[in-house]
């Protein structure tokens, strides 16, 4: 396949970071892997701009909503102050993109490593409707998901659930057949491989030929018979199998009110969904909400014969979201439990108009206050010293953390939930896939092939909020 020539450089064309500011270097030759994450997640940014003004819309709503949040809430701007979450929440993005075959993945795994962004979770999309599995590539430390936590959502399409075995096979020839990363980001990757990091030039060359691989083609690869074909079984088969790469679907800002955006999203006339997916409105926000806009309908030239077939494709759409404490096993499982027996009452699913009100009425068996979150083991947090604290010496601070602050010593504050939800992922999924659209796969969740389609073992969350949480601890009597 013959790739176009790189776009100019990302500090020529006004969009993206200026290149004179100089990055922090490591080893006296390489910049650091946060700055090329920086780098790369701006570039995107500008680039999906440009490709969906609407996402310009929701940036500067949620600017708005969330500037307004802050103002209002003095003692969350200072939380937020003092644990570096106030400097990330402008930058603060994730994508998601959907690959076809093993080969994919494992390169896209390689390509995230230059920018320190690890696998994280493996989520059976499956028993949703959704063929697809998938984890989340994002950074795992805390100084560096506070310079940039920027994640990318990424599924790999599940072949075997195809039932046409005629149409399985044909996808797997289509998809076997194309390239979708340039030559120059493949020898960069390499190069970062063999001789441990990138230089400043370099950086900036890998973030062009990187981002062609998220780019948008409107012209398919398929005939339009073919991708009719791939539609029939499953809409969401076509976007992964009909193009040449994996376009981004979309880039998602952060805001601190989902409610407040999503009647700001409504008020500007944008096709918002009815329901915000995950828990419901909260004093102690938890885990993750979604909401997102419908998928545009863009126009695509399907090559048949001797002519170009027009037709149209739905893939890409606006999300936005609200993040929260990221929970404990416990937690978790008492948040599962809840999320069922809300979606489960009368069999109606997330659908239907009393759907917030059964989540809100199952919600209340949540504790929601965080000094009962933290005693009863249900949330993660990051105990930091106060200022009466830090004047103690060290050997006076070795008291339990619950007496700490309860002497006002120290504080408790809240780790964000940097990862996503399968139930979650699969709704905004299917409301941007044709809303009515719903398939009765099995539950065929299948950790150990999508490892080995990526070539590593996927990251527990768990343990990297356990590991995040004992540092803070540790730090009381350093």
């Amino acid at each position: 396949m013959q790739w176009m020539t790189p776009r100019p450089h990302p500090g020529e064309n006004g969009g993206f970071p200026c290149r004179a500011a100089r990055p922090a270097m490591t080893a006296d030759r390489f910049v650091s892997t946060d700055h090329i994450r920086s780098l790369f997640s701006q570039a995107m940014s500008h680039m999906y701009r440009t490709e969906v003004p609407l996402y310009g819309t929701l940036v500067e709503l949620v600017g708005e909503v969330n500037a307004g949040v802050l103002d209002a809430q003095p003692e969350l701007a200072a939380q937020m102050q003092r644990s570096g979450e106030r400097e990330r929440l402008d930058v603060e993005r994730h994508g998601a993109i959907r690959v076809g075959t093993a080969q994919e993945l494992s390169t896209l795994r390689r390509l995230f490593a230059v920018m320190g962004m690890q696998p994280v979770g493996y989520y059976d999309l499956s028993v949703a409707g959704v063929p697809v599995h998938s984890t989340a590539f994002r950074p795992v430390d805390g100084e560096s998901l506070n310079r940039n936590p920027f994640r990318v959502f990424t599924s790999l399409l599940r072949l075997e659930l195809i039932e046409d075995e005629a149409l399985r096979a044909q996808a797997a020839g289509i998809l076997s057949r194309r390239t979708i990363f340039t030559p120059g980001v493949l020898q960069l990757i390499e190069q970062c491989e063999r001789d441990g990091g990138l230089s400043g030039e370099d950086a900036w060359r890998f973030v062009v030929e990187a981002l062609e691989t998220f780019r948008w083609h409107n012209e398919a690869t398929v005939s339009l018979q073919t991708y009719h074909a791939l539609h029939a079984a499953h809409r969401l088969v076509a976007d992964v199998v009909s193009f040449r790469g994996p376009h981004i679907n979309h880039l998602t800002p952060r805001t601190l009110d989902i409610d407040a955006a999503q009647a700001a999203m409504q008020a500007r006339g944008l096709a918002a969904k009815a329901v915000i997916e995950g828990p419901p409105r909260r004093a102690c926000p938890i885990l993750l909400r979604q909401t997102s806009f419908k998928a545009l309908e863009e126009l695509v030239h399907f090559p048949s014969g001797e002519d170009n077939a027009a037709g149209t494709h739905t893939a890409r759409f606006g999300e936005i979201e609200q993040r929260g404490l990221a929970l404990t096993p416990k937690g978790r499982a008492l948040y599962d439990a809840l999320l069922a027996q809300a979606r489960d009452n009368g069999g109606a699913g997330s659908t239907g108009g009393d759907y917030m009100q059964r989540l809100q009425a199952a919600f209340a068996g949540f504790p929601d206050d965080h000094a009962t979150l933290r005693r009863e083991g249900l949330g993660y947090y990051r105990y930091v010293l106060t200022d009466a604290g830090r004047a103690l010496p060290a050997a006076e601070r070795g008291l339990p953390a619950e007496v700490l602050i309860e002497r006002g010593l120290a504080v408790a504050e809240p780790i964000v939930y940097e990862d996503f939800l399968p139930v979650s992922a699969a709704g905004i999924f299917q409301s941007n896939l044709g809303g009515e659209e719903q398939r009765a796969y099995a539950a065929r969740a299948n950790r150990e092939a999508f490892e080995q389609a990526l070539g590593a073992t996927v990251a527990d969350e768990f343990a990297i909020y356990e590991r995040l949480q004992a540092e803070s601890l540790a730090q009381l009597v350093a």
